[in-house]
C-alpha cells in the first residue's frame, strides 16, 4: 500500500476521505456522478461571457503540498549568511545569468523553456488558508488552522469544468492521486468535482477504475444493457415534466459515465502501456513521474485541467537531507521530462504547466535543520501556454525574506491562469441561492507571463 503523506497538521489522506466533502471527491467517476445528480440544476450562472482564447489551452498543475522551499529550488541566496543560504550551492542553467539550486539540475537544463516567478506572496502562514488561497485565488474569510479542510470558493479545476464542460466524454477536471484540501467545487456543485485517479501508475497492473469494463461484461453486452435501459426510459414518467425529477437528472450522468467507459479515446488516454518504454524511463519509473506522463496524455486528448498532487513538502526538520532524496529528485526529473516532452510534441504552446505549493519557507534555518512556513516569498514555475521562455520574473530581497520586485498576489496568479485558459476572471457567478460571487476579486493578469 502506498504510504500516507502528511504535513505538520498530521492529517493523512485516509482521514480526509472520512470527511463529507473528502468522501464525495474521492469517489470514482460513476459513483460521483450518481451523488452529484441532485445538484445538477444548481450550478452557478455566468453573467459575463468568457474571454475567447486565440487557441484552446489546457493546464497541468503540479501541487507540492506542504510548501516547497524557494531557497532550495529556484531562488538560491549564495551571498546570504550560512544560517539563511543553507547547504546547497547555486548552479548555472541553460539561460545565461539565471541560477537555480543544485537540488534541481534537470530543471536547470530546461530553464530555456520555462519561466520562474520569484515574487508571489501572501499573508496566510497556515496550510489550510494558504492551500485555499493558491488553489482558488481567494483568501479564506476567516482564519483557518493548519489541519482544516476548506473550500469557501471554487477551485481552479472546478471553475474550468464549469466553464468548459466535457469534451468527447472525457472528464474536464482530473486530479491524482488525491484531492488537495481546497480542490473542490464549492457552490458550483458536485458535478464539477474532480475525477480522482488513484493507484500506482508505475505498476504493471495499473488500471483507472471506472474506465475499464468488468471482465465478465463485454462491450457488446454493456451496449445491450444500455439500449435496454434506454428503451425502458422512453416510457413516460409522471414527473418527467418536473424540473427537479432526480431520475431525469441521473440519466444525464449515467450517460456520461457509460460514455467514458465505452469511449476508445478515453481508453487510449488512460493506458500508459501504449507509451514507449524509453519515454517512460525518461520521466522516471516512480508513481509521481508516471502521473506526470499520464497528465500529458490526458491534456493531449482534451482534458482541460489536471492536478498532480505531491505530498510531503512540509520540511520543518532535516530539510537538506530531504532535498537530497527521492521526492525532490523525482520532481526535478519528472517535470523537466514533462516540459521537454510537451515541447517536442508541439503541445507546449497549448498546455500551461504550473508548479507550486501554498507558500515558501522561512529564511532562517531552524534548530532542527528545517525551514518553517513563510508566505511572504515563494517561487512558481510556469511553462507553456504562451508563457515566455527562459525568464525570471520579479525578485526577493537579498536574503529572500520578502518579495521585493514585481510583487504579485494570489489574485493576480488566478487572473493569469483564467486568462490563459480563455476564462474571464472578472465575471460574476451566482450561487444556487442567488448570491453573486466575483470569480477573482481585484486580480490582474501578470503581464510578464504573456508573450
Amino acid at each position: 500500500m502506498r504510504p500516507l503523506t502528511r504535513n505538520c497538521a498530521g492529517i493523512p489522506r485516509r482521514d480526509f476521505l472520512q470527511l463529507g466533502i473528502g468522501g464525495m471527491l474521492g469517489l470514482g467517476f460513476a459513483d460521483a456522478l450518481r451523488l452529484q445528480a441532485a445538484q445538477a440544476g444548481k450550478s452557478a450562472k455566468v453573467v459575463h461571457a468568457p474571454v475567447a482564447p486565440t487557441k484552446p489551452v489546457n493546464c497541468i498543475m503540479v501541487w507540492l503540498d506542504g510548501g516547497p522551499s524557494h531557497y532550495e529550488t529556484f531562488d538560491p541566496k549564495p551571498d546570504a549568511p550560512s544560517g539563511i543560504r543553507g547547504d546547497f550551492k547555486p548552479i548555472s542553467t541553460s539561460v545565461p545569468g539565471i541560477h537555480f539550486s543544485e537540488a534541481v539540475p534537470e530543471l536547470a537544463k530546461v530553464a530555456d523553456r520555462l519561466t520562474i516567478l520569484r515574487s508571489l506572496c501572501h499573508k496566510d502562514p497556515n496550510h489550510g488558508g494558504g492551500n485555499h488561497y493558491l488553489m482558488t485565488g481567494a483568501p479564506t474569510p476567516q482564519p483557518v488552522a493548519c489541519g482544516a479542510f476548506v473550500t469557501f470558493h471554487p477551485s481552479f479545476g472546478s471553475v474550468v469544468s464549469h466553464q468548459r464542460g466535457q469534451r468527447e466524454g472525457l472528464p474536464p477536471y482530473v486530479t491524482m492521486p488525491q484531492v488537495s484540501r481546497s480542490g473542490g467545487p464549492n457552490f458550483l456543485g458536485g458535478q464539477h468535482a474532480p475525477f480522482v485517479i488513484d493507484g500506482s501508475p508505475n505498476s504493471a497492473a495499473f488500471q483507472v477504475r471506472d474506465v475499464v469494463l468488468p471482465s465478465e461484461i463485454s462491450e457488446g453486452r454493456a451496449s445491450s444493457r444500455r439500449d435496454l435501459r434506454a428503451a425502458l426510459d422512453r416510457m413516460e414518467r409522471l414527473t418527467d415534466k418536473l424540473a427537479d425529477d432526480p431520475a431525469v437528472t441521473f440519466d444525464q450522468y449515467l450517460a456520461q459515465g457509460v460514455g467514458l467507459v465505452l469511449s476508445p479515446r478515453a481508453q487510449a488516454a488512460f493506458d500508459l502501456k501504449r507509451e514507449d518504454e524509453k519515454l517512460r524511463d525518461r520521466y522516471g519509473r516512480n508513481d509521481f513521474s508516471q502521473r506526470l506522463l499520464l497528465a500529458r496524455r490526458l491534456v493531449e486528448v482534451g482534458v482541460s485541467w489536471v492536478t498532480v498532487y505531491s505530498g510531503g513538502w512540509d520540511h520543518h526538520t532535516k530539510l537538506f537531507e530531504a532535498y537530497k532524496g527521492d521526492t525532490v529528485r523525482n520532481l526535478d526529473r519528472g517535470v523537466a521530462a514533462l516540459i521537454a516532452d510537451l515541447d517536442e510534441r508541439g503541445l507546449l504552446d497549448s498546455t500551461l504547466v504550473v508548479v507550486l505549493g501554498e507558500f515558501g519557507r522561512t529564511p532562517k534555518v531552524n534548530k532542527d535543520g528545517g525551514r518553517d512556513h513563510w508566505p511572504h516569498a515563494m517561487s512558481v514555475l510556469f511553462a507553456g501556454g504562451g508563457v515566455p521562455r527562459g525568464h525570471v520574473i520579479g525578485a526577493t530581497d537579498a536574503k529572500g525574506y520578502h518579495a521585493a520586485e514585481k510583487v504579485c498576489r494570489p489574485e493576480d496568479f488566478a487572473a493569469t491562469l483564467y486568462t490563459k485558459l480563455g476564462i474571464d476572471p472578472q465575471q460574476i457567478l451566482h450561487t444556487p441561492t442567488g448570491r453573486p460571487v466575483q470569480l477573482v476579486n481585484n486580480g490582474r493578469p501578470i503581464r510578464d507571463l504573456f508573450v
